[in-house]
This record gives structure tokens, sequence and C-alpha cells, in this order.
């Protein structure tokens, strides 16, 4: 069970500093459920420092594909690494909605985390059109055409729907999405979109979900370490 929280544009420096270091003293050792944070790339270098010495996971938002080159604006895989960053998130909806993100970007920037020794988190997830129109599952399918099985893969599917919305796919509608993203790819997959304290356990109780990409109630010590307890099974 893994639970992730991804601030997106939130926190300083400081402010991610202060957090991990109020996280650290509000979940203690938490058994059966792995926790880590996704700061902006600003905050990763304060998320180590603060969080060293702990079970709790620093991972990025991004990653580029290349090791280096003139990519104004990107941080490669081995950036990462050197900075003792955990694993990074890719294809995240908001990338593919506001930077033109595309399933093959998606792959190459997996390929060479993953490559480099970082865990990755590749996001997937409908639209609430092409759900209505009944082609999730050719999305999905889509999405994961670029992606390999891997030891550091995990899958988050996410709605795109329920992302900042308030909606949450109800527990049936996660676990039939994530039964199918396992049928093509065996990987663990986690369930983002709304994740709150009040649904977090009847959607990790589905027994294909895996864990969280948790959104904003990640931003406070309190609701994700309700959310990181709710996992425990």
């Amino acid at each position: 069970m893994l639970i992730a929280g991804n601030w997106k544009m939130y926190k300083t420096a400081t402010e991610t500093a202060e957090f991990c270091r109020e996280l650290r003293e509000a979940l203690g050792e938490v058994e059966d459920v792995d926790v880590a944070v996704c700061p902006p790339f600003t905050g990763l270098a304060p998320a180590v420092q603060a969080l060293a010495d702990t079970e709790i996971a620093v991972a990025a938002q991004n990653v580029h594909w290349e090791p280096d080159g003139a990519y104004t604006g990107e941080i490669s895989a081995p950036m990462l690494v050197d900075l003792g960053v955990y694993g990074a998130i890719v294809g995240h909806s908001e990338r593919r909605q506001y930077f033109g993100e595309t399933d093959e970007a998606v792959g190459r920037r997996a390929a060479a985390a993953l490559d480099a020794g970082l865990s990755v988190i590749a996001c997937v997830g409908e639209l609430e059109e092409e759900r209505e129109r009944g082609e999730t599952e050719d999305v999905l399918r889509r999405q994961l055409a670029p992606l390999g099985a891997h030891d550091n893969l995990v899958v988050a599917y996410e709605p795109v729907w329920a992302i900042g919305t308030g909606k949450t796919a109800t527990p049936d509608l996660a676990q039939e999405a994530h039964a199918f993203v396992k049928s093509l790819l065996d990987v663990p997959v986690l369930y983002g979109g709304s994740v709150k304290p009040e649904n977090a356990a009847e959607l990790l109780g589905q027994p294909d979900v895996d864990g969280a990409l948790v959104g904003g109630a990640s931003l406070e010590v309190d609701s994700f370490v309700a959310i990181c307890r709710a996992g425990i099974r």
C-alpha cells in the first residue's frame, strides 16, 4: 500500500521543510503503508533533508527523458538521483492538459527514470466525456501502451473528471478500472481523484486498489496522515 501526496505548485522550500518535520512527528511508524511526498522541484532538497532517516520517500512531479541537454526548464533523472530523490510522477493529467504531454513522452520519461534507478508513478485516466462515450478502456489501453512492467513502476488511475473537482469515482468504478489496468500491466495501481479522509478507507479497501495519489488533501498534515492511516489493512 502506497500513499503519495502530489503537492502540485504549492509550498515554498521553507513551507516544505516545515511540513515534512511535522509529518515525521505526526506519522510516526505506520506499518504496512509506504508514504511519499511529491513537492515542487524547489522543495525536493529540503524535503529529502527533513525526512532523512525516516521511511517517508520524496518524489518529483516530473522528469525529462534525457540525462542532460538543451532543455530549458526541465530536470533529468540523474539530477534527481543526485539529490537523493526516490522517484518521480510522470504523465499527470495536468501535464497532459496544460503542457501537451503525449503518451509517447510519458513512456520516454518513465523509461529514463526507471533506467536511472528511480521509482515511477505513471498516471492514466479518462476525461468525463470519454467515460460518457464508453471509451474508458480504450483510453487506458492507449495510455498504458508505451509503458512496460517494471519492479519500480506503479500506475496511478486518475479519472480526470474527479481531479480537483470534489467528485470521486465510486469504489466500484475505481475497482473496475484498476482491475482492467492490471489485466494489461502487472503492476500496483493507485487511485487518484479527490481522495479525502472521508472516502479513503472505502476506496483503499477495494481488492485491486493498492494505494492513493492524493492531491489537495495531502497539503495539510492532519488530513494526509488520516489517509495514510486509512491504508492500513
